[in-house]
């Protein structure tokens, strides 16, 4: 199938990154008692009811994760595609989980330290992976798209093709629909049934974008459609609580991810490609800092003045903080500590491929035939001759 071409920059993309990041602040800030000390539903009578949907951003962040990772790994290796995930992922990261650590060990009003070996184990991003606490709870978001990376990194050994990549669609809609019942822990973690629906219409709108639309992609994104629907009450009940989802309606949550996926498909089908506004790849860039910095620091800060400041001028002001504070981050860390990384970690992949010896030479040597002869002359008219290095 041909590919068409995608030259503009996603720059919308970029600015609905942020929008689902101050989803996720607006959730954290307006609809959780933690910051305030008891229910907010007082506090924001009519927010209120809107900020308990704002956890649906992380979706929105899988979402476009799956299309992005997808146009990512195409035409790169699988050392070149995990330099470029490093390196965009830890600067900030790190930073993130230091000053939270330390505004949380001075002032643990909302939460507390669980110990130094606590962070040193999440400067790794792994914690989740061996039951240590989070320094900050979002980070949970980002050990979910490791194993994305590691599936992508599988396909990718098979080669980043249009069929693989349908493949893939299929084959982890099957695990994520029949994970649930098959009881297998380690095939559950990594078919993420919850999050499945996500990234791969992500992928389906990324093949979209690369190729054209077609009846089977539409079909992976409306089965996906459908699916993403399974989990709503679960993700209700683990964010505001099984009460609260019993009595919440389910309408605002389906109606939002039908909108994320409209959104996205408009994007993949080129309907947002005039749109150029260089303020949107600036919001791109400060999403991801302002989601490993904002919620125990900001929640700290409102708890810390909640009773010196009218509300929404809390709220308000802690985040324009926070979004001043990842620009900072953005660039007096992002910037020179990942092009940094990015050079160091290229060259130690380029002496690793210069010694890395093949596998021919460890073979037993033969044995050189004897010396024809024929006079000198022939053996130098035979260019097979010439090129042997025997």
């Amino acid at each position: 199938m041909a590919e068409r071409r995608t030259g503009n920059r996603l720059a919308v993309l970029d600015g609905l990154r942020l929008l689902a990041a101050l989803m996720v602040v607006f959730y954290h800030y307006v609809a959780l008692a933690r910051p305030w000390g008891h229910k907010t539903d007082t506090i924001f009578p009519t927010a209120h009811k809107v900020a308990q949907y704002g956890w649906l951003g992380v979706e929105v962040f899988f979402l476009i994760s799956g299309f992005v990772i997808c146009m990512s790994v195409w035409g790169r290796t699988v050392g070149e595609f995990a330099v470029s995930r490093l390196t965009r992922l830890f600067p900030a990261y790190w930073v993130g989980i230091l000053l939270t650590a330390v505004v949380v060990k001075m002032w643990p009003e909302v939460t507390s330290l669980h110990g130094w070996d606590t962070v040193i184990t999440n400067l790794t991003m792994l914690q989740s992976g061996n039951n240590t606490p989070h320094v900050d709870p979002v980070y949970w978001t980002l050990f979910v798209e490791l194993k994305f990376y590691l599936i992508m990194v599988v396909v990718m050994l098979f080669g980043v093709t249009y069929r693989n990549c349908l493949v893939l669609c299929g084959v982890w809609t099957a695990a994520a629909a029949l994970a649930p019942v098959m009881g297998t822990p380690l095939l559950t973690a990594f078919a993420m049934p919850q999050y499945a629906p996500f990234f791969i219409t992500g992928i389906a709108f990324y093949l979209m974008r690369r190729y054209r639309p077609n009846a089977i992609l539409w079909a992976i994104v409306i089965l996906q459609l459908l699916l993403a629907q399974r989990y709503i009450d679960y993700r209700l009940a683990t964010n505001l609580g099984k009460a609260a989802a019993e009595v919440l309606p389910t309408w605002p949550a389906r109606l939002l991810i039908i909108a994320a996926f409209a959104v996205v498909g408009a994007i993949a089908l080129g309907v947002f490609d005039r749109i150029q506004w260089k303020w949107l790849t600036t919001a791109g860039a400060l999403t991801y800092p302002l989601y490993v910095i904002h919620m125990n620091i900001g929640m700290t800060l409102i708890h810390h003045y909640r009773n010196r400041i009218p509300a929404p001028v809390l709220v308000a002001a802690v985040t324009a903080l926070m979004l001043v504070a990842a620009w900072l981050i953005h660039r007096l860390v992002e910037r020179p500590l990942g092009k940094w990384l990015r050079t160091t970690m290229r060259r130690g992949i380029d002496d690793v491929r210069r010694n890395v010896t093949p596998r021919r030479r460890h073979a037993r040597p033969v044995t050189a035939p004897p010396a024809p002869t024929a006079p000198q002359d022939d053996r130098a008219l035979s260019p097979a001759r010439a090129r042997d290095p025997a």
